[in-house]
């Protein structure tokens, strides 16, 4: 539906190290679409802070929420590269391979790597 793709794939920091989530998005009743969306800020702490935010805005727009995980990305726009790694103590680790997907479809033209290394 057009609300869904209204909703953008990635919103993370222009710079720096941060943590991020990854959320899937369904209709309540679990029937027809979902998508997998990447938020990512220094502005947060925890984890669950970036959730917080995040989840009233998609309930709003008619979508449950559910944290797959987390992790940290480091976001280095002046080389073009984004590094995905770490995990959520709260979520658990997120499927690393997945956000660079979901990245990528953002960054195009950057070099995307993630790996399970905590730092």
């Amino acid at each position: 539906g057009r609300a869904m793709a209204a909703v953008r794939d990635v919103e993370i920091d222009p710079e720096g190290t941060f943590k991020y989530i990854l959320v899937r998005l369904q209709r309540p009743g679990g029937g027809g679409e979902r998508r997998d969306i990447v938020r990512g800020t220094a502005a947060a702490e925890f984890h669950n802070h970036i959730f917080e935010k995040v989840s009233p805005e998609m309930e709003k727009l008619g979508y449950e929420c559910k944290c797959l995980g987390g992790g940290k990305i480091d976001h280095n726009s002046k080389d073009k590269k984004i590094r995905v790694f770490g995990l959520s103590t709260g979520y658990g680790k997120a499927d690393h391979s997945v956000t660079v997907e979901i990245l990528k479809k953002v960054y195009p033209d950057y070099e995307i790597t993630w790996s399970d290394d905590k730092k």
